[in-house]
């Protein structure tokens, strides 16, 4: 496992490159504004996740030195992660149109999914390392919306599939837990700096990318295991979106409609990303504790969990939806 060295040098390009991105984005007016789809009150700058995105770059290029053999691997895994964290940086500065990002998005986890099957020679092995990173790329984007929920997320949610690959895969993922820990005090629990694209976008790579690492480990159920404490993001993601789709909303701009924003409109940014962050641990120790159960028990497990889940989003989206009914549209429209 990473030593003391590992985590601290991570947690500093985190924390002082994220100092440096706030500066740029200020010079530049990279502003996110407030506005009706928007979840914040002020103009803040954007782009901090950049010092993440490098410093799980420059993580994966130090193994590569360190460990030649999987040098292809890692290749995979950095390509990938930088061909998402630029589109993500070029859309920062100047948005560009979704379909480009999704395509850009799609060859970087094929990228990837060729490291993992010349490491792994398993097909399983190869579509996990490319639909993993490609949904969690969108997901994170998607839930990047509240001060702080996505980079405690990643710090908790990364930890199972990072502690089941081991070897490289441990150290990409505390690599990740301490650029993100370093770069948590300029986004909570008051924010002054945003992720931006090009840090919600490496975020969701790297957690994907970890969780087909934990399947070419060898632990058959790493999938299903990961599924347990991504479950708070996979759940308000999908049905949102499945939502949006179904009132045939253009699903890819921006909004407000996520269960996360709506208690964050009641109870306010802070408990919300620490009630997301619980949920989040709870998770994750019960798919410590199931990492040797039987096939069902995980299945029985993630069943329970997703309805538990699915209830929570019902019940947070009706608590938003019941009062703006009662006040109507005149009484919104002051708001």
């Amino acid at each position: 496992m990473p030593g003391v060295g590992w985590m601290l040098s991570h947690f500093v390009v985190g924390l002082l490159g994220a100092g440096l991105a706030r500066r740029y984005a200020l010079r530049r007016a990279l502003l996110d504004q407030p506005g009706e789809r928007r979840s914040h009150v002020a103009p803040t700058p954007r782009g901090g996740g950049i010092a993440i995105a490098a410093s799980l770059i420059g993580a994966a290029t130090w193994l590569a030195w360190w460990s030649p053999g999987d040098a292809p691997l890692l290749a995979g895994f950095g390509i990938g992660l930088a061909l998402v964290a630029l589109v993500g940086w070029v859309d920062d500065h100047r948005p560009l149109a979704a379909s480009l990002r999704l395509v850009v998005h799609a060859v970087a986890a094929a990228v990837f999914a060729c490291g993992a099957w010349w490491h792994a020679g398993d097909p399983r092995v190869a579509f996990a390392a490319f639909v993993a990173p490609l949904v969690l790329v969108n997901a994170w984007n998607f839930m990047d919306g509240i001060d702080g929920i996505a980079a405690l997320q990643a710090i908790v949610v990364v930890l199972v599939p990072g502690l089941l690959a081991g070897g490289i895969g441990g150290a990409l993922a505390f690599a990740l837990v301490a650029a993100a820990a370093g770069f948590l005090p300029w986004n909570f629990p008051r924010a002054r700096l945003f992720l931006g694209d090009v840090g919600s976008g490496a975020i969701g790579f790297a957690i994907g990318a970890l969780v087909a690492l934990a399947m070419a480990g060898g632990h058959g159920h790493a999938l299903l295991l990961a599924l347990l404490p991504l479950s708070a993001f996979l759940v308000d993601t999908g049905f949102t979106l499945c939502a949006r789709l179904l009132r045939r909303e253009r699903w890819w701009e921006p909004h407000v409609t996520h269960a996360y924003q709506a208690a964050a409109r009641r109870h306010g940014h802070v408990p919300v990303t620490i009630a997301f962050t619980g949920w989040a641990v709870a998770c994750g120790v019960a798919a410590w504790s199931l990492r040797d159960a039987a096939f069902t028990s995980l299945i029985i497990s993630l069943a329970a969990v997703y309805a538990a889940g699915a209830a929570a989003w019902w019940w947070l989206r009706r608590q938003d939806i019941a009062p703006r009914q009662h006040r109507g549209p005149a009484m919104e429209g002051r708001e």
